[in-house]
C-alpha cells in the first residue's frame, strides 16, 4: 500500500486553467467547515458579520462576486434553514416541518414537509463554523469544496471534462426553493459532484445571474474536470460554442466531432 499523501492542488493554477478554458465571469470560490469557531476565525484576512445578519447566499455572493473572505457562525444567519444545509443548525421537528414555507412556496404543510425531508443536509453536531474564499487565493488551502458558477454552455462542457477519463453517469435531483441543499448541502454531505439550478433566494439575496447554474464539487474532482477539459480542447471540443447553423448540411461538422 501506497501511503504517500497525494501532492497538493495548485488551486491559482486551477482556476487560471478555468478561466482560460470556460472564461468564466464569477470567481470560482472555496468553502470549508471548521469544527471550532476560533479555527475560521485564524483564516487569514477574514471577514466577519458585524451586527448583521445574512443569508448564507449572501455569504457566498461575497465571495464569489467581490472576492472577499468571509466566515460565519449560526448566530450570524438569517435562520434555521440556512444554517441547517451546512449542519450549524438541527433538522430537528422544526425543521423537517418546514410550516413557514406552506401557503408561500408549498400548497399545503404536507408539501413544505415534504420538501424538507428532501433536502440534503450536512448532518448537526460536528461544526461550528464556515468560510468561503476565491479559490485561487489559497487562504483556504484544503477545502472541502470549491464552488462553480457558469452559463449552461460552459457546464456541460464542464461535467463533460469530468466525464473524460474514468466515465459516470452524473445524476442530480432538484429540491426546488432551498436549492443550495442540491449544491453545497449535497457535496459536503455525500461528497458527490453536484449540479444545482439556483433558487429564488441564491439569485434576490445571493447575486446569481439569470444565466448561472452552479456546481459544487471537490477540489480533487475539479482538477479532473479541468485535465479533461484540455484534453477536450485540444479535440476542438471548447468554449465558446460555435453556431453551426440549423439549414446548413452537418456532415461536415459532425465528421469533425464525431468522425
Amino acid at each position: 500500500m501506497n501511503d504517500t499523501p497525494a501532492p497538493a492542488l495548485d488551486l491559482a493554477a486551477l482556476v487560471d486553467d478555468l478561466f482560460r478554458l470556460l472564461r468564466l465571469k464569477t470567481t470560482p470560490i472555496a468553502m470549508q467547515l471548521f469544527e471550532r469557531e476560533e479555527d475560521m476565525v485564524a483564516v487569514p484576512r477574514i471577514r466577519r458579520p458585524k451586527g448583521t445578519i445574512h443569508t448564507t447566499d449572501q455569504i457566498v455572493g461575497q465571495a464569489a462576486r467581490l472576492g472577499f473572505t468571509v466566515g460565519i457562525t449560526m448566530a450570524d444567519l438569517v435562520g434555521q434553514q440556512c444554517g441547517a444545509v451546512l449542519g450549524l443548525a438541527p433538522q430537528d421537528a422544526t425543521f423537517q416541518a418546514g410550516k413557514n414555507f406552506a401557503g408561500v412556496w408549498f400548497a399545503t404543510e404536507a408539501d413544505a414537509a415534504a420538501h424538507q425531508r428532501a433536502m440534503t443536509c450536512v448532518p448537526h453536531g460536528r461544526w461550528q463554523a464556515m468560510a468561503v474564499s476565491p479559490l485561487a487565493a489559497g487562504r483556504l488551502p484544503d477545502p472541502a469544496i470549491a464552488l462553480v458558477y457558469a452559463n449552461p454552455a460552459q457546464m456541460i462542457l464542464l461535467i463533460n471534462g469530468l466525464q473524460w477519463a474514468g466515465y459516470r453517469k452524473l445524476e442530480w435531483g432538484a429540491v426546488g426553493e432551498s436549492a443550495c441543499a442540491d449544491s453545497w448541502g449535497r457535496a459536503l454531505a455525500t461528497g458527490e459532484p453536484s449540479l444545482a439550478l439556483p433558487c429564488f433566494p441564491e439569485r434576490r439575496y445571493g447575486g446569481v445571474p439569470d444565466d448561472e447554474l452552479l456546481l459544487a464539487l471537490k477540489p480533487a474532482q475539479l482538477a479532473q474536470a479541468v485535465e479533461g477539459l484540455k484534453r477536450l480542447s485540444a479535440n476542438g471540443l471548447r468554449y465558446p460554442i460555435p453556431p453551426y447553423g440549423v439549414q446548413n448540411d452537418v456532415r461536415a461538422g459532425m465528421a469533425a466531432s464525431y468522425g
